[in-house]
């Protein structure tokens, strides 16, 4: 049996992906990949049923906003862990803002379902083939995502707070 480490990880990964898989490095012990959005359910079940790694458990699944990185806005980001094994993996799929939309992982993993709707609740990011995507902690009747860095974090009518004494 192969000893598995990030680099034999990497190694499985970008032979399952080839010119999918745009970016990886480690970080504090863990391999982050940046994938294709449209191979994620691809590389999920290659984890999960590939009978070395039997990554089985994703830990996380979540959303962010870069407003910043043009055609890269949104992004759904995957942690994986195998327990057998003990070794994580991160998973990264960017989008844009005019199309975001990744198809759903709740499908394989059921613990994806509420994860899922909690990343569309706060930053609106649809999952294709979900069969709730509803908001789940923000009241129906929002017209905006919380999240999203679209919003000043402060009231800039305000003269009582300068940024300098927020690290801003």
């Amino acid at each position: 049996m192969t000893s598995i480490d990030n680099t034999y990880l990497l190694q499985l990964v970008q032979e399952k992906l080839g010119d999918d898989l745009h970016h990886a490095a480690e970080s504090f012990g863990v391999l982050t990949v940046e994938i294709n959005r449209h191979k994620n359910i691809e590389l999920l079940t290659f984890l999960r049923d590939h009978k070395e790694l039997q990554m089985a458990f994703m830990t996380d699944l979540c959303g962010a906003h870069f407003p910043e990185n043009k055609n890269k806005e949104l992004a759904v980001i995957y942690h994986m862990h195998s327990l057998v094994n003990n070794i994580r993996l991160r998973i990264k799929c960017f989008m844009p803002e005019t199309e975001q939309i990744i198809d759903t992982a709740s499908i394989e993993f059921p613990t994806a379902n509420w994860m899922e709707r909690e990343t569309f609740d706060f930053y609106g990011i649809k999952f294709k083939g979900h069969t709730n995507l509803t908001r789940i902690l923000n009241m129906d009747s929002m017209t905006y995502h919380p999240l999203r860095k679209e919003y000043p974090l402060e009231d800039a009518t305000r003269e009582d707070k300068e940024d300098k004494f927020f690290g801003r």
